[in-house]
């Protein structure tokens, strides 16, 4: 979604947003029940808990070897040479609109940058403002209404973009 502004290269070489550490959990993509038990018949490896009251997550919990905050785990559906294993369809939403979040604010829904995308911080800001603007925002605030769920907490690093 976020390729008229974002690089495959970029992204294919970075991978940030494929990595979790135990202090960013909330950060894992949220997964239907339907799409996490398609995916576990075709990925019988990862696991899945519930996050939220109709939506699941990835387990990552088994994966961490310490108990640093710090460290980092890779999404069981990465690949490391072949980047991403689920196609355009098993993708969850909060990986196709990373690095944009839904958040509420003052009881109103809004459409938010995570700036720790080293990628997105190659791009001017208004270029990410007008994609969400004219294209990406209201998908986004239709996937909230439909899924609660996936509407993240203010960070305070967050930028507001409408």
């Amino acid at each position: 979604m976020l390729s008229k502004i974002l690089s495959k290269s970029d992204c294919a070489s970075c991978k940030f947003c494929c990595s979790f550490r135990r202090q960013s959990l909330w950060e894992t993509p949220l997964f239907t029940k339907e799409s996490a038990a398609l995916l576990s018949k075709k990925f019988p490896s990862v696991k899945f808990k519930s996050s939220g009251s109709n939506m699941l997550t990835i387990d990552l919990d088994d994966l961490y070897k310490t108990n640093d905050s710090e460290e980092e785990v890779p999404c069981p559906f990465l690949d490391e040479h072949k980047g991403c294993e689920l196609n355009a369809e098993e993708k969850p939403f909060d990986c196709s609109i990373w690095p944009l979040r839904v958040i509420r604010v003052e009881d109103k829904l809004k459409v938010a940058l995570t700036p720790t995308c080293p990628a997105i911080n190659k791009v001017p800001l208004e270029k990410v403002k007008t994609l969400v603007k004219r294209e990406l925002g209201q998908k986004i605030h239709e996937q909230a209404q439909l899924h609660p769920d996936m509407v993240k907490e203010f960070k305070k690093d967050f930028i507001i973009l409408e």
